[in-house]
């Protein structure tokens, strides 16, 4: 599966994460904002993997860590397409493709063997108990009834 143009080489960049982004907000308008405090050398925004919308957030990257910390002290709390910003310095790495696929697969197969084994036990509870009870309950109902009505 394709997830657009490879990641560029952004060793030595200093990442921002920008926050509370419209939906609508594309690359080049957050190139044009962030471009003011220095040279920019990548702008990645997360897209949702089904319906490939933005996520809401992205990541700005910097050359050079001071104009990186210029452009967090200066958009931070900015308004932009009427919503204000929220920057702060990234604390993660983009995610590399092997490790995306196998957090995909790891959490499909949890479901699948979470509904069989949930299934199963829920039935197999639920019979007992209600055996269990109705048979305690009738029991001692019915011998103390006994024992008054002959004695």
């Amino acid at each position: 599966m394709s997830y657009g143009r490879p990641p560029p080489r952004i060793e030595g960049m200093v990442s921002l994460k920008v926050d509370n982004l419209t939906y609508r907000t594309t690359p080049e308008d957050l190139r044009r904002v962030f471009e003011r405090c220095g040279e920019v050398g990548d702008i990645y925004i997360p897209r949702d993997r089904y319906s490939r919308e933005s996520r809401g957030f992205a990541f700005v990257r910097f050359y050079d860590k001071r104009d990186a910390e210029d452009a967090l002290d200066a958009m931070d709390g900015r308004l932009l397409d009427g919503r204000e910003l929220r920057v702060q310095m990234a604390r993660y790495g983009r995610p590399s493709s092997p490790y995306r696929h196998r957090r995909g697969r790891r959490s499909r197969s949890r479901g699948r063997r979470y509904s069989r084994s949930h299934s199963g036990s829920r039935s197999r509870s639920s019979d007992s108990k209600s055996s269990r009870g109705k048979s305690r309950s009738k029991s001692p109902k019915h011998s103390r009834s006994r024992s008054r009505s002959h004695s």
